[in-house]
């Protein structure tokens, strides 16, 4: 993630990025395939540092032998795309609300 100049985060704030980044991934996932499809769906994401921060976003998603023409690797992909997404919209709006 290209640095944005945001402040250094607190625990609290890392707390939160990471929290939001799951959860865009999550509802991303089943926004795509409905649950009962899923088999196993596991995300993960992690931070290295404060300022600046690295973030790593993971999701693994079984899907129900049903789902065999599904495209997983494209979804996971996506996945991952929307977490990083919402999770530098945090950070912006970090960066806004400490320039006041």
């Amino acid at each position: 993630m290209e640095e944005l100049g945001i402040p250094e985060l607190t625990s609290e704030q890392i707390e939160e990025l990471c929290s939001i980044a799951e959860k865009t991934a999550r509802e991303y996932v089943l926004s795509k395939v409905q649950p009962k499809r899923i088999e196993a769906l596991n995300i993960s994401v992690e931070t290295e540092g404060t300022k600046p921060v690295t973030l790593t976003v993971d999701v693994n998603v079984s899907l129900s032998p049903l789902m065999k023409n599904f495209d997983v690797q494209k979804l996971v992909d996506e996945a991952v795309k929307e977490a990083f997404a919402s999770a530098e919209k945090y950070l912006r709006e970090l960066k806004c609300h400490s320039q006041k």
